[in-house]
């Protein structure tokens, strides 16, 4: 009887859902399709997921999602909360960030700028990082300073 005690303790404890199981989709949808009704902004929708707006596509280089890439750029959440900003640019590979940039910046040339609207699936999904609550949306203000 104590065996079967703490087996069905270790069923029961392995069955609870983690954070990793929270699918946060619909409710991203709808906070970004509502954030983007509310500042009254025309957005692109990507079969991924991302939304984005391009203000100015530039006129150099298009990279691709291996490209080496500056950009300056702000990132906030859709209460307006910074979280993170590079006004000079950052330099990086497209195979070293989120999904959403990854995928997001392909849409602009060099020179190009405009805004990311990354559901957490394709940025820190439901776990999060350092400042970022794990099923949070993610905007950027992107400015594609260089495409190498």
């Amino acid at each position: 009887m104590k065996m079967y005690f703490y087996i069905v303790l270790v069923a029961l404890f392995m069955s609870c859902s983690s954070d990793d199981d929270i699918n946060y989709d619909a409710k991203n949808e709808a906070d970004i399709v509502k954030y983007i009704a509310d500042n009254n902004l025309s957005a692109t929708k990507s079969n991924s997921g991302l939304y984005y707006i391009i203000s100015s596509e530039g006129n150099g280089t298009r990279p691709t999602v291996t490209s080496n890439v500056k950009v300056a750029y702000k990132g906030y959440f859709l209460n307006g909360d910074i979280f993170d900003q590079n006004t000079a640019g950052v330099e990086f590979n497209l195979q070293e960030v989120i999904k959403g940039w990854t995928e997001g910046i392909t849409y602009f040339k060099e020179g190009g700028k405009g805004v990311l609207l990354v559901p957490s699936k394709l940025g820190y999904g439901s776990n999060g990082r350092s400042g970022i609550p794990g099923g949070s949306v993610l905007i950027f203000d992107i400015n594609l300073l260089e495409v190498n």
